[in-house]
């Protein structure tokens, strides 16, 4: 049986661990081989290791666009070509409010979230034109679109990612290189545990403890999990989005619907709370009206 990705080259950034490796396995499954580039040596050999000719890991600071390209052109002198870009390493930046700032964290995350995007897609660029065309996914969030959902730095950048996006793919139509972008929502991983720089093994920890706390918070009624985003980008990659592209795919569990009270019945509106009224008050109105026949 044919597989979606067979004879296909995938490069993926942040790859040893969440949404990252998620992509790796699910790219493997679908046939694809993978240069996986991670900060992390140690997971990213036992990474190789598991998919044993399938994956080459390239250890890659995305902070250093050096070593993007040094990643890129590595894999695909193993492998022969390159086909797909997924930009995905990140993890939380600056945490400081805007008045708070350190200047110099605010530049490292600009670094991390938004320079290794337009470097990947950069480096990338000769590669896919040599193959006749490709597919480049990055990742934004949701805190591209509303105030309240990250830190001001960390969201700043996706926003710019979710820009940097559309105009790459404007730039880039004529080489038959479609860029697309994914919002996830809450997604139950490390970045929040590293975002309070606790240890790989604790952050991990948080992310699976906030896998409980996350469903309540969104429509769905789970938390997002790394392979929900890495079927995103699967489908943004494959010949199945082939007249796709310029667009930013949100994959939130409904976060981003409404506030919470437009979504979930026991949660009380501003105007009921400016009232006085609670959900179960609004209730029992509505129930004795329906009575009433009103």
């Amino acid at each position: 049986m044919t597989k979606r990705f067979d004879g296909k080259v995938a490069f993926i950034t942040g790859a040893a661990s969440g949404i990252g490796l998620g992509a790796v396995e699910l790219f493997v499954e679908d046939g694809a081989r993978v240069i996986a580039a991670d900060i992390n040596a140690e997971q990213g050999a036992m990474i190789e290791q598991r998919f044993n000719g399938a994956v080459s890991f390239q250890k890659c600071d995305v902070t250093d666009v050096a070593q993007i390209k040094a990643a890129i052109d590595e894999g695909v002198r193993q492998f022969g070509g390159l086909d797909i870009v997924f930009n995905n390493a990140g993890a939380a930046g600056a945490m400081e409010s805007i008045e708070e700032m350190d200047f110099a964290e605010w530049d490292r995350t600009h670094a991390l979230l938004l320079r290794s995007v337009a470097a990947g897609t950069s480096f990338a660029i000769p590669h896919l034109k040599a193959r006749g065309g490709g597919a480049i996914v990055n990742t934004s969030s949701v805190t591209a679109f509303n105030a309240g959902y990250g830190p001001i730095a960390y969201s700043t950048m996706k926003a710019a990612v979710k820009h940097f996006t559309t105009l790459a793919a404007a730039e880039l139509a004529q080489h038959h290189i479609r860029v697309n972008a994914i919002a996830p929502g809450f997604i139950a991983t490390s970045i929040f545990g590293s975002g309070m720089d606790l240890d790989s093994n604790a952050a991990k920890q948080m992310g699976a403890m906030l896998a409980d706390k996350f469903g309540p918070m969104q429509p769905a009624g789970r938390a997002g999990r790394p392979r929900d985003i890495a079927e995103a980008a699967a489908y943004l990659a494959s010949d199945a989005a082939g007249f796709v592209t310029g667009i930013c795919l949100t994959v939130d569990g409904g976060i981003l619907i409404g506030p919470r009270h437009a979504w979930d019945p026991n949660a009380a509106s501003p105007m009921a709370d400016a009232m006085g009224v609670s959900p179960e008050q609004l209730r029992q109105m509505r129930l004795m009206r329906k009575q009433a026949g009103g």
